[in-house]
Protein backbone atom coordinates (compact mmCIF):
# COMPACT_ATOMS: atom_id res chain seq x y z
CA UNK A 1 0.00 0.00 0.00
CA UNK A 2 0.93 3.68 -0.22
CA UNK A 3 1.93 5.21 3.11
CA UNK A 4 3.92 8.06 4.64
CA UNK A 5 6.76 6.71 6.78
CA UNK A 6 10.02 7.83 8.34
CA UNK A 7 13.12 7.51 6.17
CA UNK A 8 16.25 9.20 7.51
CA UNK A 9 16.14 10.70 11.04
CA UNK A 10 13.75 13.65 11.16
CA UNK A 11 12.27 13.14 7.69
CA UNK A 12 9.47 11.23 5.98
CA UNK A 13 8.49 10.16 2.48
CA UNK A 14 5.60 8.62 0.59
CA UNK A 15 6.28 4.97 -0.25
CA UNK A 16 4.29 2.65 -2.52
CA UNK A 17 5.35 -0.77 -1.22
CA UNK A 18 4.41 -0.67 2.45
CA UNK A 19 2.98 -4.00 3.69
CA UNK A 20 -0.54 -3.83 5.09
CA UNK A 21 -0.48 -3.69 8.90
CA UNK A 22 -1.05 -6.91 10.83
CA UNK A 23 -4.35 -7.19 12.71
CA UNK A 24 -3.73 -7.44 16.46
CA UNK A 25 -6.10 -8.43 19.26
CA UNK A 26 -8.66 -5.72 19.97
CA UNK A 27 -8.03 -3.92 16.68
CA UNK A 28 -9.88 -3.23 13.43
CA UNK A 29 -8.38 -3.19 9.94
CA UNK A 30 -9.84 -0.18 8.15
CA UNK A 31 -9.68 0.90 4.50
CA UNK A 32 -8.92 4.61 4.74
CA UNK A 33 -11.29 7.10 3.12
CA UNK A 34 -10.06 10.39 4.63
CA UNK A 35 -7.32 11.63 6.95
CA UNK A 36 -6.85 14.90 8.84
CA UNK A 37 -3.60 16.63 9.80
CA UNK A 38 -2.48 17.75 13.26
CA UNK A 39 0.61 19.64 14.49
CA UNK A 40 1.65 16.48 16.35
CA UNK A 41 2.17 14.78 12.98
CA UNK A 42 5.01 17.00 11.77
CA UNK A 43 6.46 17.15 15.27
CA UNK A 44 6.64 13.35 15.33
CA UNK A 45 8.42 13.33 11.99
CA UNK A 46 11.08 15.67 13.38
CA UNK A 47 11.58 13.48 16.48
CA UNK A 48 11.60 10.05 14.84
CA UNK A 49 15.02 8.44 14.39
CA UNK A 50 13.97 4.93 13.34
CA UNK A 51 13.07 4.14 9.71
CA UNK A 52 9.70 2.81 8.51
CA UNK A 53 7.55 4.32 11.29
CA UNK A 54 4.07 5.15 9.99
CA UNK A 55 2.66 8.64 10.76
CA UNK A 56 -0.80 10.19 11.18
CA UNK A 57 -3.46 10.08 13.89
CA UNK A 58 -6.85 11.21 12.52
CA UNK A 59 -8.75 9.08 9.99
CA UNK A 60 -12.12 7.85 8.78
CA UNK A 61 -12.79 4.73 6.76
CA UNK A 62 -14.57 1.40 6.27
CA UNK A 63 -13.97 -1.71 8.39
CA UNK A 64 -12.32 -4.49 6.36
CA UNK A 65 -11.62 -6.96 9.18
CA UNK A 66 -12.48 -7.26 12.88
CA UNK A 67 -9.65 -8.59 15.02
CA UNK A 68 -9.92 -11.18 17.80
CA UNK A 69 -10.86 -9.86 21.20
CA UNK A 70 -12.90 -6.90 19.90
CA UNK A 71 -15.74 -6.39 22.38
CA UNK A 72 -17.20 -3.31 20.64
CA UNK A 73 -20.03 -3.79 18.16
CA UNK A 74 -18.16 -3.24 14.89
CA UNK A 75 -18.79 -5.22 11.72
CA UNK A 76 -17.18 -5.49 8.31
CA UNK A 77 -18.48 -2.63 6.15
CA UNK A 78 -19.10 -0.21 9.03
CA UNK A 79 -18.13 3.43 8.53
CA UNK A 80 -15.79 4.30 11.41
CA UNK A 81 -13.57 7.13 12.63
CA UNK A 82 -11.33 7.84 15.58
CA UNK A 83 -7.75 7.99 16.74
CA UNK A 84 -4.71 5.88 15.88
CA UNK A 85 -1.19 6.17 17.27
CA UNK A 86 0.87 7.48 14.37
CA UNK A 87 4.56 8.17 14.91
CA UNK A 88 4.84 5.47 17.59
CA UNK A 89 8.44 4.28 17.42
CA UNK A 90 7.55 1.26 19.54
CA UNK A 91 4.73 0.10 17.23
CA UNK A 92 5.64 1.35 13.73
CA UNK A 93 2.58 -0.18 12.03
CA UNK A 94 0.18 2.18 13.83
CA UNK A 95 -0.65 5.32 11.84
CA UNK A 96 -3.30 6.95 9.66
CA UNK A 97 -1.34 8.20 6.64
CA UNK A 98 -1.86 5.05 4.61
CA UNK A 99 -4.41 3.25 2.46
CA UNK A 100 -5.16 0.85 5.33
CA UNK A 101 -4.90 1.44 9.09
CA UNK A 102 -5.23 -0.65 12.23
CA UNK A 103 -7.36 1.06 14.88
CA UNK A 104 -7.96 0.06 18.50
CA UNK A 105 -11.68 -0.67 18.56
CA UNK A 106 -12.42 0.72 22.03
CA UNK A 107 -11.67 4.29 21.01
CA UNK A 108 -13.36 4.48 17.62
CA UNK A 109 -16.92 5.44 16.71
CA UNK A 110 -19.46 4.53 14.08
CA UNK A 111 -20.00 7.46 11.72
CA UNK A 112 -23.67 8.50 11.53
CA UNK A 113 -25.19 8.77 8.07
CA UNK A 114 -25.47 12.54 8.48
CA UNK A 115 -21.67 12.93 8.72
CA UNK A 116 -19.19 12.61 5.84
CA UNK A 117 -15.90 10.75 6.00
CA UNK A 118 -14.10 14.09 5.67
CA UNK A 119 -15.92 15.57 8.67
CA UNK A 120 -15.49 12.45 10.79
CA UNK A 121 -11.75 12.38 10.10
CA UNK A 122 -11.32 15.61 12.09
CA UNK A 123 -12.47 14.15 15.42
CA UNK A 124 -9.96 11.63 16.80
CA UNK A 125 -7.15 13.64 18.41
CA UNK A 126 -9.44 16.50 19.42
CA UNK A 127 -12.09 14.32 21.03
CA UNK A 128 -9.48 12.40 23.00
CA UNK A 129 -7.79 15.60 24.16
CA UNK A 130 -11.09 17.15 25.26
CA UNK A 131 -11.93 14.11 27.36
CA UNK A 132 -8.58 13.94 29.06
CA UNK A 133 -8.33 17.69 29.74
CA UNK A 134 -11.86 18.83 30.56
CA UNK A 135 -13.28 15.70 32.18
CA UNK A 136 -10.42 13.56 33.46
CA UNK A 137 -8.21 16.46 34.62
CA UNK A 138 -10.40 19.55 35.16
CA UNK A 139 -13.24 17.35 36.43
CA UNK A 140 -16.15 18.71 34.45
CA UNK A 141 -19.05 16.40 35.32
CA UNK A 142 -19.64 13.56 32.89
CA UNK A 143 -23.08 12.92 34.35
CA UNK A 144 -24.47 16.17 32.88
CA UNK A 145 -22.97 15.65 29.44
CA UNK A 146 -25.80 13.61 27.98
CA UNK A 147 -28.60 15.70 29.49
CA UNK A 148 -30.78 17.80 27.24
CA UNK A 149 -29.71 21.44 27.27
CA UNK A 150 -32.88 22.57 29.01
CA UNK A 151 -31.98 20.33 31.95
CA UNK A 152 -28.75 22.24 32.57
CA UNK A 153 -30.10 25.73 31.81
CA UNK A 154 -31.54 26.14 35.28
CA UNK A 155 -28.14 25.69 36.91
CA UNK A 156 -25.94 28.72 37.54
CA UNK A 157 -23.13 28.09 35.09
CA UNK A 158 -19.49 28.20 36.09
CA UNK A 159 -16.93 29.68 33.69
CA UNK A 160 -14.16 27.66 32.05
CA UNK A 161 -11.45 29.28 29.93
CA UNK A 162 -10.60 27.75 26.53
CA UNK A 163 -7.36 29.24 25.18
CA UNK A 164 -6.89 28.56 21.46
CA UNK A 165 -10.64 28.27 21.01
CA UNK A 166 -10.48 28.14 17.21
CA UNK A 167 -8.12 25.15 17.09
CA UNK A 168 -9.54 21.73 16.26
CA UNK A 169 -9.44 20.80 19.96
CA UNK A 170 -10.70 24.21 21.06
CA UNK A 171 -13.87 24.16 18.97
CA UNK A 172 -14.73 20.77 20.45
CA UNK A 173 -13.87 21.98 23.95
CA UNK A 174 -16.33 24.86 23.67
CA UNK A 175 -19.12 22.51 22.67
CA UNK A 176 -18.47 19.92 25.35
CA UNK A 177 -18.13 22.53 28.10
CA UNK A 178 -21.45 24.02 27.05
CA UNK A 179 -23.12 20.59 26.96
CA UNK A 180 -21.89 19.99 30.52
CA UNK A 181 -23.57 23.16 31.75
CA UNK A 182 -20.47 25.37 31.93
CA UNK A 183 -19.96 28.84 30.46
CA UNK A 184 -17.06 28.68 27.98
CA UNK A 185 -14.87 31.80 27.77
CA UNK A 186 -13.05 31.66 24.43
CA UNK A 187 -9.63 33.16 23.72
CA UNK A 188 -8.73 33.29 20.03
CA UNK A 189 -8.22 35.64 17.08
CA UNK A 190 -11.04 38.11 16.30
CA UNK A 191 -11.31 36.41 12.90
CA UNK A 192 -12.81 33.44 14.73
CA UNK A 193 -15.02 35.18 17.29
CA UNK A 194 -18.15 34.32 15.29
CA UNK A 195 -17.17 30.64 15.17
CA UNK A 196 -16.57 30.47 18.92
CA UNK A 197 -19.86 32.20 19.73
CA UNK A 198 -21.81 30.02 17.31
CA UNK A 199 -20.46 26.90 19.02
CA UNK A 200 -21.44 28.07 22.50
CA UNK A 201 -18.87 30.52 23.90
CA UNK A 202 -20.58 33.03 26.21
CA UNK A 203 -17.79 35.57 25.69
CA UNK A 204 -14.79 35.93 23.37
CA UNK A 205 -11.44 37.62 23.96
CA UNK A 206 -8.51 38.48 21.69
CA UNK A 207 -5.32 36.72 22.77
CA UNK A 208 -3.27 39.51 21.15
CA UNK A 209 -4.70 42.07 23.60
CA UNK A 210 -2.63 40.52 26.39
CA UNK A 211 -3.15 42.20 29.76
CA UNK A 212 -6.14 44.14 28.46
CA UNK A 213 -7.90 40.90 27.54
CA UNK A 214 -6.99 39.46 30.97
CA UNK A 215 -8.66 42.44 32.65
CA UNK A 216 -11.73 41.99 30.44
CA UNK A 217 -11.97 38.34 31.49
CA UNK A 218 -11.62 39.22 35.16
CA UNK A 219 -14.36 41.88 34.83
CA UNK A 220 -16.62 39.40 33.04
CA UNK A 221 -16.11 36.76 35.73
CA UNK A 222 -16.81 39.24 38.53
CA UNK A 223 -20.09 40.16 36.85
CA UNK A 224 -20.97 36.45 36.62
CA UNK A 225 -20.50 36.10 40.36
CA UNK A 226 -18.55 32.86 39.91
CA UNK A 227 -14.74 32.53 40.13
CA UNK A 228 -12.77 31.31 37.13
CA UNK A 229 -11.07 28.17 38.46
CA UNK A 230 -10.44 26.11 35.29
CA UNK A 231 -8.41 26.87 32.17
CA UNK A 232 -7.58 24.63 29.22
CA UNK A 233 -4.68 25.77 27.04
CA UNK A 234 -4.74 24.11 23.60
CA UNK A 235 -1.75 26.17 22.43
CA UNK A 236 0.54 25.43 25.37
CA UNK A 237 3.42 27.87 24.95
CA UNK A 238 4.89 30.17 27.63
CA UNK A 239 2.78 33.18 26.63
CA UNK A 240 -0.47 31.19 26.64
CA UNK A 241 0.39 29.62 30.01
CA UNK A 242 1.01 33.09 31.48
CA UNK A 243 -2.22 34.44 29.98
CA UNK A 244 -4.24 31.62 31.53
CA UNK A 245 -2.56 32.03 34.90
CA UNK A 246 -3.22 35.77 34.92
CA UNK A 247 -6.86 35.27 33.94
CA UNK A 248 -7.68 32.65 36.58
CA UNK A 249 -9.23 34.00 39.76
CA UNK A 250 -6.98 34.66 42.76
CA UNK A 251 -6.75 32.10 45.54
CA UNK A 252 -6.43 28.36 45.83
CA UNK A 253 -8.29 25.76 43.79
CA UNK A 254 -7.36 26.95 40.29
CA UNK A 255 -6.43 24.35 37.68
CA UNK A 256 -4.55 24.68 34.39
CA UNK A 257 -4.46 21.90 31.77
CA UNK A 258 -2.15 21.94 28.75
CA UNK A 259 -1.34 19.70 25.78
CA UNK A 260 2.43 20.13 26.01
CA UNK A 261 4.78 19.86 29.02
CA UNK A 262 4.49 23.43 30.25
CA UNK A 263 3.36 24.80 33.61
CA UNK A 264 1.30 27.80 34.58
CA UNK A 265 3.74 30.30 36.16
CA UNK A 266 1.43 30.86 39.15
CA UNK A 267 2.60 28.70 42.04
CA UNK A 268 -0.90 28.43 43.51
CA UNK A 269 -2.33 26.93 40.30
CA UNK A 270 -2.31 23.15 39.75
CA UNK A 271 -0.79 22.46 36.33
CA UNK A 272 -1.41 19.21 34.45
CA UNK A 273 -0.31 18.11 30.99
CA UNK A 274 -2.37 15.53 29.09
CA UNK A 275 -1.01 13.42 26.23
CA UNK A 276 -3.65 11.79 24.07
CA UNK A 277 -1.46 8.74 23.35
CA UNK A 278 -1.94 7.38 26.86
CA UNK A 279 -5.54 6.50 25.89
CA UNK A 280 -4.35 3.32 24.14
CA UNK A 281 -3.20 1.67 27.37
CA UNK A 282 0.00 0.39 25.73
CA UNK A 283 3.72 1.07 26.06
CA UNK A 284 4.78 3.62 23.45
CA UNK A 285 7.63 5.83 22.30
CA UNK A 286 7.93 9.33 20.88
CA UNK A 287 11.25 9.45 19.09
CA UNK A 288 13.81 8.06 21.52
CA UNK A 289 11.65 8.69 24.60
CA UNK A 290 9.74 5.67 25.93
CA UNK A 291 6.53 5.80 27.98
CA UNK A 292 4.79 3.10 30.00
CA UNK A 293 1.18 2.08 29.51
CA UNK A 294 -1.38 4.01 31.56
CA UNK A 295 -4.36 1.75 32.21
CA UNK A 296 -6.26 4.45 34.12
CA UNK A 297 -6.25 6.66 31.03
CA UNK A 298 -7.18 3.69 28.85
CA UNK A 299 -10.20 2.84 30.98
CA UNK A 300 -11.33 6.46 31.00
CA UNK A 301 -10.89 6.56 27.22
CA UNK A 302 -13.19 3.60 26.69
CA UNK A 303 -15.94 5.19 28.78
CA UNK A 304 -15.35 8.58 27.19
CA UNK A 305 -15.65 7.39 23.59
CA UNK A 306 -18.88 5.56 24.46
CA UNK A 307 -20.37 8.87 25.61
CA UNK A 308 -19.05 10.59 22.49
CA UNK A 309 -20.78 8.01 20.28
CA UNK A 310 -24.13 8.95 21.82
CA UNK A 311 -23.57 12.68 21.33
CA UNK A 312 -22.45 12.22 17.73
CA UNK A 313 -25.46 10.00 17.02
CA UNK A 314 -27.72 12.75 18.40
CA UNK A 315 -26.10 15.35 16.15
CA UNK A 316 -25.00 17.44 19.13
CA UNK A 317 -21.32 17.74 18.15
CA UNK A 318 -20.25 19.88 15.21
CA UNK A 319 -16.97 19.11 13.48
CA UNK A 320 -14.39 21.77 12.69
CA UNK A 321 -14.50 23.49 9.30
CA UNK A 322 -12.79 21.20 6.82
CA UNK A 323 -10.24 22.38 4.26
CA UNK A 324 -9.79 19.77 1.52
CA UNK A 325 -6.19 19.28 0.43
CA UNK A 326 -5.35 18.12 -3.06
CA UNK A 327 -3.57 14.96 -4.15
CA UNK A 328 -4.58 12.43 -1.51
CA UNK A 329 -1.56 10.86 0.20
CA UNK A 330 0.70 12.53 -2.38
CA UNK A 331 -0.33 15.92 -0.99
CA UNK A 332 0.06 15.20 2.72
CA UNK A 333 3.72 16.15 3.15
CA UNK A 334 3.03 19.51 1.55
CA UNK A 335 0.01 19.90 3.82
CA UNK A 336 2.14 19.21 6.88
CA UNK A 337 4.53 21.96 5.78
CA UNK A 338 1.56 24.34 5.45
CA UNK A 339 0.53 23.40 8.99
CA UNK A 340 4.05 23.93 10.28
CA UNK A 341 4.20 27.36 8.61
CA UNK A 342 0.88 28.36 10.30
CA UNK A 343 -0.86 28.64 6.93
CA UNK A 344 -3.90 26.65 8.10
CA UNK A 345 -6.15 28.69 10.38
CA UNK A 346 -9.76 28.33 11.49
CA UNK A 347 -10.14 24.89 9.95
CA UNK A 348 -8.74 21.37 9.69
CA UNK A 349 -6.77 20.20 6.66
CA UNK A 350 -8.27 16.96 5.32
CA UNK A 351 -7.15 14.71 2.47
CA UNK A 352 -9.31 12.16 0.68
CA UNK A 353 -7.62 8.80 0.26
Amino acid sequence: MKAIVSTTPGSAALVHDRPLPSLRDGYLLVKTQAIALNPTDWKHIELTQKPDVLFGCDYAGIVEKVGPGVTSHFRIGDRVAGFVHGGNSQEPEDGAFAEYVVAKADIQILIPESMSFEEAATLGVGITSVGQALYQTLKLPLDTLLLEESETDSKKKEPVLIYGASTASGVLGIQFAKLSGFAPLAVCSPDHFDLAERLGAVAVFDYADGEEAVEEIQDYVRNMGKPLLKAWDTVSIPSSAKFCGDALSPGDGCQYASLLPIRCPRSDVTSTVTMAYTVFGEDWAMGATAFSADMVDAEFGRRWWTSVQELVNQGRIQTHRIIIGEGGLDGVLGGLQQLRDSQVRGGKLVFRI
